[in-house]
């Protein structure tokens, strides 16, 4: 779930010193160890968990990112300004902690060193946030504490005379605002980091145990071996295995890099051009973080945003997920039909029973995960049990290897044998607890630094400033609404990971888009969240299709305008969710199997007009026509729906028929 703004070359990276290595490993392992007591043994009250939670990430955001960047040596100076920076950590995290009782006791009546110490904490955030999130995050979170420092009546009253009206608001001084951010409940410590403290750090934590114990090689052999032999296989492998993978990850970019470095290479093989190969790739691992059960960490913000239960989230967003997926997998298929590509040799691919005598050990903790939540459990007690389980059946299936297959295959157990593999579980179980917790810096920071952005909303009314001019540009039309809300979340994403990016949408235009424009709360939410990803995949700025064109040797830009044509169903998605509620909120049986239909139907129109190919070659006036028809079959209205869904089942149908008329008799062929 690391999600990162930038995408620095590991080549450029400096080696840290041995001790500073060991530093980090010692403050990654205290805190997964910290957040696994918290959650499954004691836990611990709404600021202890979060400051101490932010103390540890902050010391370690500080320890992996040097001052003057990762590929230059600190210095003598860099070392000076780190160390005051890791105290300024430490001091912030322990303050509130150790004086809790005494700061709310005198809640509203901050004393001189509270107000130091917010200062300092808001200053440290921010800095952690530059080094670990990137610049974009920092520079939005100063100019948010300039706007709410700004107005007559506040710290900075020369800045309000800039503003225009409808902006301007009378200002706060340094005392009020520092009291909202950094010791109120809506501000650093808010709901955002409450999050990221809890439920996103469980399951980042879960995620980096199935991956070091081999999860991501089970579920992308599992992906060759169900698709290798069709058209396009590796391409078809891509969307299946960054499904696989996303539901633990929940990182785009993160898929892009692990799954992206087996398929990207195999695709260029088969025929898919550089740019195609890392464009599929970066579509395919977006789906990821719409993949339930994980889904980044949205699914848990939307819980506790809407107060929908998490497994309820997970429920809603399955169907849109498969839609979702399965638009990048018509798109691979039409791609490899269209080039007359065709399969890989089975001998190139895995047994699939193989894989799964040797993996199924990964699908019992994913059970364990969806059997835990039906059953209603907190989410951070489910993470809690999930990791558990992992270590479990890891122990397990080597204890039955040892004692059972081994002798059988002519291995005698030994007692230093089983001593090696006792030490090498233990170093497997360190490696995971620092990699989760290295994974959980970006996110957290951002969640921090969203925390400010969410308090200065608060204290000066901005959310209610932006809905107005939302409603006033877009004059009451939903659909000019939801392309504003798309053109902002494209914006912001240019500078900020798709968690912080989601956060400070739905807090300026979420009130808009449920109270003004009816959308439900629920949907309002998903739709925020899934245009949100759009940073990934849309140029200027697409980090996953960077991130597919590095590994395939490819333009950055032709990469990323190949990843947002493939990533189409990211847009049309969330507006079929607005217009047929149905989809998320249910029904009859028979309006959600009708929906279903239209929904699946759409995309598979809109792509084969985009690709200008289906079962045949494409005319241009059925890609003309194809448009109008789908925009009916969203308008919300029942006639415009019936003609729409005609017109694409009559245009696919002419499309198959002409498939059909130039298919070659076997006959024919043959000759």
């Amino acid at each position: 779930m690391s999600e990162q703004a930038t995408l620095p070359s590991m080549t450029d990276r400096l080696p840290q010193p041995k001790l500073v290595l060991w530093a980090i490993s010692i403050v990654a392992v205290a805190l997964s160890l910290f957040q696994m007591y918290g959650a499954g043994i004691e836990p611990l009250g709404l600021f202890y968990q979060r400051s101490i939670h932010l103390a540890f990430v902050m010391f370690l955001a500080f320890l992996m990112f040097p001052i003057f960047g990762s590929n230059k040596k600190r210095g003598f100076l860099g070392w000076v300004i780190d160390l005051a920076f890791l105290a300024g950590a430490f001091t912030t995290g322990f303050y509130l902690t150790f004086f809790l009782d005494e700061i709310i006791n005198r809640a509203g009546f901050w004393s001189e060193t509270d107000l130091i110490i917010g200062v300092i904490a808001t200053v440290t955030v921010l800095e952690a946030s530059r080094r670990a999130v990137g610049l974009g995050m920092t520079v939005i979170g100063i100019v948010a504490i300039i706007y709410a420092l700004s107005g007559p009546r506040g710290a900075l009253p020369w800045v309000g005379e800039w503003l225009p009206g409808i902006l301007a608001h009378r200002g706060n001084d340094v005392d009020r605002l520092v009291g909202q951010l950094y010791l109120g409940q809506e501000g650093i410590y808010g709901l955002p980091m409450g999050v990221a403290a809890t439920y996103i750090f469980m399951f980042v934590l879960f995620g980096a145990f199935l991956e070091v114990t081999g999860a991501g090689k089970f579920f992308i052999d599992m992906a060759y071996a169900a698709t290798g032999k069709k058209p396009g296989g590796p391409a078809k492998a891509a969307v299946l295995a960054s499904a696989g993978m996303g539901s633990i990850s929940g990182s785009a970019i993160a898929n892009v890099v692990t799954t992206g470095a087996f398929t990207i290479p195999l695709m260029k093989k088969l025929g898919y051009r550089p740019a195609q190969a890392g464009g599929v790739e970066a579509a395919a691992s977006t789906g990821g973080q719409i993949t339930p059960p994980l889904m980044g960490a949205g699914a848990f913000l939307i819980s506790e945003y809407t107060q929908v239960p998490y497994l309820d989230i997970v429920l809603v967003s399955i169907f849109p997920a498969i839609l979702y997926l399965g638009t990048v997998y018509l798109f691979v298929h039409i791609v490899a039909l269209k080039q007359g590509m065709r399969g890989m040799p089975v001998e190139e691919l895995p047994d699939w029973k193989e894989v799964l005598k040797e993996g199924w050990q990964f699908i019992l903790p994913l059970g364990i995960l969806i059997y835990l939540l039906v059953l209603n459990i907190s989410p951070m007690r489910v993470g809690f049990w999930a990791i558990l389980s992992v270590m479990a059946v890891a122990a397990l299936r080597y204890a039955l290897w040892f004692f059972f297959v081994a002798p059988q295959q002519g291995e005698k157990p030994s007692h230093e044998k089983l001593i090696a593999a006792i030490r090498k579980g233990i170093a497997i179980t360190i490696a995971a607890l620092e990699l989760g917790a290295k994974n959980a810096v970006a996110v957290s920071m951002a969640c921090a630094v969203a925390g400010i952005i969410v308090g200065v909303v608060g204290v000066t009314g901005l959310g209610l400033k932006f809905s107005s001019m939302m409603i006033a540009f877009s004059g009451g039309n939903i659909v000019l609404a939801l392309v504003l809300v798309l053109i902002a979340s494209l914006i912001l994403g240019m500078g900020l990971p798709v968690t912080a990016s989601y956060i400070v949408l739905i807090v300026l235009v979420g009130p808009a888009l449920s109270n003004e424009f009816g959308i439900p709360l629920l949907i309002a939410h998903l739709v925020v969240f899934w245009y949100s990803q759009d940073s990934n995949v849309t140029p200027p700025i697409a980090l996953a299709g960077f991130a597919g064109a590095a590994i395939a040797n490819a333009s950055p830009m032709e990469t990323s305008i190949q990843a947002w044509k493939f990533a189409k169903g990211l847009y049309l998605i969330p507006a079929f969710m607005v217009f047929n509620p149905e989809i998320i909120e249910g029904g009859s049986i028979q309006i959600v199997l009708w929906t279903g239909f239209t929904a699946i139907l759409c995309l598979v129109a809109f792509a084969a007009a985009l690709e200008g190919y289906l079962f045949a070659p494409m005319d241009v006036l059925s890609r003309i026509i194809i448009v109008p028809a789908t925009i009916g079959v969203f308008y919300p209205d029942i006639r415009a729906e019936i003609a729409g869904t005609i017109v694409l089942l009559a245009v696919l149908a002419f499309n198959w028929w002409q498939g059909k008329k130039n298919t070659p008799t076997p006959a024919a062929a043959a000759s």
